[in-house]
Order: structure tokens, then C-alpha cells, then sequence
């Protein structure tokens, strides 16, 4: 048990010795981590797009001293304190992760750093946050917090695919080719990424309309930013055709082929919303759902990177072949020792009924 002073300076540890999780709590808690990784980026988005960006002017406090700001502030207020405070609601999420994780049986290290990962990366991403508060939301510090969003939702997929699996070395079920194939899909998707931040800091929705902050701008036409990133997202879906084909040429397993399927329909649907968005100038709604989209993907892009290889649970009491334990050396040897008795008495046998042998008395 652990002692009242050591709970003090470690309550996982005091949690952990008087509660221990179930599998399904455990991985539900990493999904509501996950989940709230992609509320934030819609919410966030929402900021941009209704001109709330520099609702709160400041930052950590909204306006001079003041954490939250008045009501007199205006909707604007609203909005952009209601996104900072969901950022708590993101904390809890994977406190409660976190916590999880350490109090469930047998411990599970690399897990357990994996939830720690996603925490150290909120706070990174509501200190930038902040930053792009007092840059006056440079568009380029915007994107990459952007694309700090997506690396806590990569961090929250892993987390909870990992749960699913075991802690034994990883399996590969498809061959090395495939494998190459897929990493080069992930790498063409984060590109796609990366340049959709970039058609958003070209674009119509600089996060602040009322004139009292200039808010810079990426000074390129947007139109041709957001023909770049249809033709990357061309390259992503012919990819993903290819891979989708390549493993059914190779007989690969079932879940690989499912996940590309997947893949494939929301790219589906994400390129009808681009397409849309592209044609009606940005409409604020089409963009936070394409935002949203373009989080689905990247999850989607990962759990087929995931798909391409196993990780069993170790059985329980198992011991491993190249090391026979004493017992199975003793079975071993007995069962040598009758083999060869037996082999003696067939041979005696056999001498006894030779031609010209003595007739037995």
C-alpha cells in the first residue's frame, strides 16, 4: 500500500494502488482524449472564422488584468474565450487518460509515455496559442498551430491504438514494397496538410474584421495556393487507389484493405466540401467543415500506417522456446531414455527370428 506521505508526492501512484481500470475504460477515456483533440481544431477554426480571433487581445489574461474579459466585450469576447476555455476541457480529457493508463494492470510503459506525449503537447499548443494572440495572428504562426493541433491528434491515435494491441514486437502483416507505399501516402498527406494552412493564410478569413488590428496576411493569390493543394490532394487519392490495389494484388489481410478503403472515402468527401468551398469563395461554414475533414484524414492516413502490422499480448506464463525450462529438458530426457529401451527390445526381437537363428526353448 502506498503510504499517505508518498501519495502526496505521487497520487497516480495512490490512485493506482486502490483502482485498477478495466481494457474498455481505459481505451474509452483515450478516446475522449482523441475526440476533443478534434473538437479544438473545429473550435479553433470557428475563432478564425467568425473575425474572433483577437476577441481577447491579450494574452494568458483576455483584456489587461482581466483572465475572462466582460460581457461588454461583445460576441466576439464570447466566442474566443469559450475556445480558451475548452482548452481546459481538452486538459482533462487526457488527465483522465493519463490516469487511466498508470492505474490499469499489467503497467504499460511506452502507453503510459504515449498519454504523457499528448499532454506535454497541449501545453506547448496553448502557449503558441497565446503567441499567435500577440503576433496579431500572423498567418504563418496560425498555421503552425495548426499544425501543432495535428501532431496531438497523431499522438492521441497512437495512444489509443495502442491500447488495443499488446506490448510484444511488432508483426509486420504486409510486405516491405506496400509498407514504402503507404509511408509515401503519409508523407504526400502531411504535405496536403501543410499547404492547406497556407491557402487559409492566403485566403478571405484573417481572423479579425473590425479594422482596429492590422492582421497580416501570406501576400500570394489564394486561388492559386488552393489550386496546389487540389493537385497534392489528386496525388493523395491516386495513392490511395494504388496502395488499395497493390493490396489486393498481394492477398493482404483484410484489415490493411479496410482502412485504405476508408482512407479513400473521405478523401471522397473531403474533396467534395474543397471543391464546393473553392467555387462559393470560402463561405466560413465550408471551411471549418473542411477543417474538420482535413482531421479525419490525417487520422484516417495513420490507421492505415497502423493496419500494416500487428502487436500481439504476450500469453500469460509462456516460456519461450529457444529456452526449455528444467521440467521440459527432464521430459525430454525420459522420453529419449525410452525410445531407446524400445529400440533395444525391437532389435532383440528381430535377432531372435533372423533365418538360422536358435529356435527360442
Amino acid at each position: 500500500m502506498v503510504k499517505l506521505s508518498e501519495s502526496a508526492l505521487n497520487p497516480l501512484a495512490f490512485v493506482a494502488a486502490r483502482w485498477t481500470p478495466s481494457a474498455r475504460v481505459v481505451r474509452r477515456a483515450a478516446l475522449a482524449a482523441l475526440a476533443m483533440s478534434v473538437v479544438i481544431v473545429v473550435t479553433g477554426g470557428l475563432v478564425r472564422l467568425t473575425a474572433s480571433g483577437l476577441g481577447c487581445p491579450t494574452w494568458p489574461t483576455c483584456k489587461g488584468d482581466s483572465l475572462l474579459g466582460t460581457r461588454e466585450m461583445g460576441i466576439h469576447h464570447t466566442i474566443e474565450i469559450s475556445n480558451r476555455m475548452l482548452t481546459y476541457v481538452l486538459c482533462a480529457a487526457v488527465g483522465w487518460t493519463i490516469v487511466a493508463i498508470r492505474a490499469m494492470e499489467p503497467r504499460r510503459t511506452g502507453v503510459y509515455r504515449l498519454a504523457w506525449a499528448q499532454f506535454w503537447v497541449v501545453v506547448a499548443n496553448a502557449v503558441w496559442g497565446g503567441v499567435t494572440v500577440l503576433t496579431k495572428l500572423n498567418p504563418y504562426v496560425v498555421s503552425f498551430h495548426f499544425l501543432l493541433s495535428a501532431a496531438l491528434i497523431t499522438v492521441a491515435v497512437l495512444t489509443w491504438h495502442r491500447l488495443a494491441e499488446g506490448d510484444a514486437s511488432a508483426r509486420p502483416l504486409v510486405g516491405k514494397p506496400v509498407r514504402q507505399l503507404g509511408q509515401v501516402l503519409a508523407a504526400a498527406s502531411a504535405v496536403l496538410i501543410v499547404v492547406g494552412t497556407l491557402v487559409s493564410g492566403a485566403g478571405p478569413h484573417p481572423g479579425e474584421s473590425t479594422g482596429k488590428y492590422k492582421v497580416q496576411r501570406i501576400e500570394v493569390d489564394w486561388k492559386t495556393i488552393a489550386q496546389l493543394h487540389a493537385d497534392v490532394a489528386w496525388v493523395v487519392v491516386g495513392l490511395t487507389v494504388a496502395l488499395w490495389f497493390v493490396l489486393r494484388a498481394v492477398d493482404a489481410p483484410v484489415g490493411p484493405q479496410r482502412r485504405t478503403r476508408d482512407l479513400f472515402l473521405v478523401l471522397m468527401g473531403q474533396g467534395v466540401i474543397g471543391y464546393v468551398q473553392y467555387f462559393t469563395h470560402l463561405p466560413a461554414a465550408l471551411v471549418d467543415l473542411h477543417m474538420f475533414g482535413a482531421c479525419l484524414v490525417w487520422i484516417a492516413v495513420l490507421l492505415v500506417l497502423l493496419s500494416f502490422r500487428e502487436r500481439p499480448f504476450a500469453e500469460p506464463g509462456a516460456l519461450p522456446a529457444a529456452v526449455p525450462g528444467r521440467a521440459q529438458v527432464s521430459e525430454a530426457a525420459e522420453a529419449a531414455e525410452t525410445a531407446d529401451a524400445a529400440g533395444g527390445r525391437a532389435a532383440t526381437a528381430s535377432a531372435a527370428t533372423a533365418p538360422g537363428s536358435p529356435a527360442p526353448r
